[in-house]
């Protein structure tokens, strides 16, 4: 059965309405499709109605007049918009049904819907579906499975009486926050009938906010060993968050939505309804929204950004140990805002310190744009780009950070903007550095033996962990760890055994003469090891 036949076998009224055409080929399709509705549905009732519009456009823009005409003297079941144009002959059409069947109808929809507005014109891309099922329902499916499996190991009962707020740690009541302002910003876009940019919120909300930030920082709480409140507000809030997302996306992907809300609602401490279709829309809490926290945390996720964007730049890994951040303080508003989320940040980056220095670290040069400037300034240009090209680090600073600034060119005043220039900076030996408008962040290059050592233990733990889940244990199993003697381990063994046994949970972590013949790859080099489950 297929699934237009899936449509039929639950309706009895069906009305084809479609355009005529010069060809006739419309009119051949769509009694095309009354002959096999009435040949395998003869009890089905089939009206066909034709509209005689010149092409599919204005077909579409009728659709409306078309359905009221054709509906006018009865109700229908099931209406089948009927049009057989260039792209049937071309081939360049996409059998809605078979792209369903490929993709899904939920991420196919989500596509469709975030992609533009529903009366915006859509250029069908299937990359797009495929990028949409990987980052968003591939995020929010990661996130699940995450919260699940800890869950499931550690009995959590989402029935259990909520943490209150202030007992709650930062990270928490950050999305928490996030999360009330999403309601609050998704609620008046569906009212306004934008289900677009309420698709688009709930996107970023998952990805950026949950799966890529709040869940990454908060593993090592999920991983902790005793139920103690910590660990607790980091179950209630991650389960919060995915029950009311599935409350939130329901509109536009229905059926993903109804299976996450029935696998959480189990554990609700409401009154869990059959369906999310039957549930009530999540109210926002007020009291909850702390946009100044949003704000430092959105400030921590730039910087956090910045940092891995130059250490990606430099092709240092993040599992490599750095020295120092350093951050030139101009603003002592944005000040405030890093140092309180300093830790947070030197964690995800990986890095030991956060300096705060005055004035300016790297010598800024500014570039003119010509092409709009010259727009601007005329025959003046040339002495414009000679007095940009000389402007002081002081004047650069207030261009970064006010969008403009006046100078005197050949006895005139004129004001200079930040999106007619290009702000070049230069690195200092040794640190890589990299600048977004008022904010500059300068990273330490130098690994000294410390931290090369520390980063080799953290290479040794990814191994390890690979090793464990390429082989099927359980994330509760303990092991026994026996690695082959090499000079580039053992000193980072001995200064980090501890750290190493306590993230791959292994009671015994040695050296000696290994018989599996297993084998871990350091790229550079290779050892023998034997890993057993105890």
């Amino acid at each position: 059965m297929t699934n237009f036949d899936d449509f039929l076998a639950e309706v009895h009224t069906v009305a084809i309405g479609g355009h005529i055409r010069p060809d006739g080929d419309c009119v051949g399709s769509c009694l095309a499709t009354y002959n096999y509705i009435k040949t395998w549905y003869p009890d089905i009732d089939v009206t066909v109605y034709l509209e005689p519009i010149p092409n599919i456009f204005k077909f579409m823009k009728n659709a409306d007049k078309i359905i009221s005409d054709c509906t006018a003297d009865k109700e229908f079941d099931l209406f089948i918009a009927q049009d057989c144009g260039d792209a049937k002959r071309l081939g360049n059409a996409v059998e809605p049904f078979g792209a369903i069947q490929k993709y899904g109808s939920d991420p196919l929809r989500w596509y469709m819907i975030t992609n533009s507005s529903p009366w915006d014109n859509l250029k069908f891309d299937e990359d797009g579906v495929q990028e949409v099922a990987r980052t968003y329902f591939g995020k929010l499916y990661q996130t699940y499975s995450f919260f699940a499996m800890y869950a499931n190991v550690d009995g959590f009962d989402g029935k259990a009486a909520g943490l209150p707020l202030e007992k709650r740690p930062e990270i928490d009541r950050w999305i928490i926050s996030e999360l009330n302002t999403l309601i609050k910003n998704v609620t008046e876009a569906f009212e306004d009938y934008e289900p677009t940019r309420a698709g688009r919120m709930i996107s970023t909300f998952v990805i950026d906010n949950l799966s890529n930030w709040y869940v990454r920082l908060c593993r090592k709480r999920f991983w902790a060993g005793e139920m103690d409140d910590d660990k607790l507000s980091a179950y209630q809030t991650l389960y919060r968050c995915l029950f009311t997302v599935s409350k939130l996306m329901a509109p536009i992907a229905p059926f993903y939505a109804d299976r996450l809300y029935g696998d959480l609602k189990a554990a609700s401490a409401e009154n869990g309804c059959v369906s999310v279709h039957l549930s009530a829309f999540p109210k926002v809490e007020a009291s909850e929204i702390d946009t100044t926290l949003e704000q430092r945390m959105e400030l921590a996720q730039k910087v956090t950004s910045m940092v891995l964007s130059l250490r990606k730049k430099e092709h240092v890994i993040v599992r490599q140990p750095l020295q120092k951040i350093c951050i030139p303080a101009t603003d002592a508003c944005q000040k405030e805002n890093i140092e309180a989320m300093s830790q947070l940040i030197l964690d995800e980056v990986n890095v030991k310190e956060l300096e705060f220095v005055e004035g300016d670290m790297l010598e800024k040069k500014v570039k003119c744009n010509f092409r709009v400037m010259g727009k601007k300034f005329g025959k003046l240009m040339k002495a414009v780009a000679a007095t940009v090209g000389a402007l002081s680090q002081d004047a650069i600073n207030e261009l970064s950070v006010n969008g403009s600034v006046q100078v005197d060119v050949d006895g005139q005043t004129v004001e200079i903007v930040r999106e007619d220039v290009e702000i070049v900076s230069e690195d200092i030996p040794g640190w890589t550095v990299a600048n977004d408008g008022a904010l500059t962040v300068a990273l330490d290059l130098e690994i000294t033996e410390e931290l090369k050592n520390e980063g080799m233990a953290r290479e040794i733990v990814k191994r390890i962990q690979a090793y464990r889940k390429s082989s099927g244990f359980e994330i509760t199993d303990h092991i026994h760890v026996v690695l082959s003697h090499d000079d580039n381990l053992q000193k980072a063994v001995e200064a980090y055994h501890d750290y190493i046994c306590s993230q791959v949970l292994a009671d015994k972590l040695e050296f000696g003469a290994p018989e599996s013949g297993e084998e871990l790859d350091f790229e550079d080099f290779k050892i023998s090891v034997d890993i057993t489950k105890l």
